[in-house]
């Protein structure tokens, strides 16, 4: 087993999670309530975001904090890439 690795953003990063997982607790409902598919499928997307937006949080704070030995350029490079995620 690995040994507790923790940053300072991964607070924020629980606390968009959690978000999301508000945002997926309401399609369930909704779903049981019979609302359209329109808004069902609205909602979906804000889960969707939310969890993409906190791995993309937490990929950037890997890469300032843990990549080491990489150039300046690299960084913003990798960066860029994990944009696309």
């Amino acid at each position: 087993m690995s040994e507790a690795h923790a940053h300072a953003s991964h607070t924020a990063v629980a606390t968009r999670l959690r978000r999301a997982e508000g945002h997926l607790r309401r399609v369930i409902a909704m779903i049981g309530e019979g609302r359209p598919c329109l808004e069902l499928a609205t909602q979906l997307q804000a889960v969707e975001r939310a969890v993409a937006e906190a791995k993309r949080a937490l990929i950037h704070d890997h890469i300032d904090h843990c990549v080491t030995g990489a150039a300046e350029h690299d960084l913003a490079e990798i960066k860029s890439l994990t944009k696309l995620l």
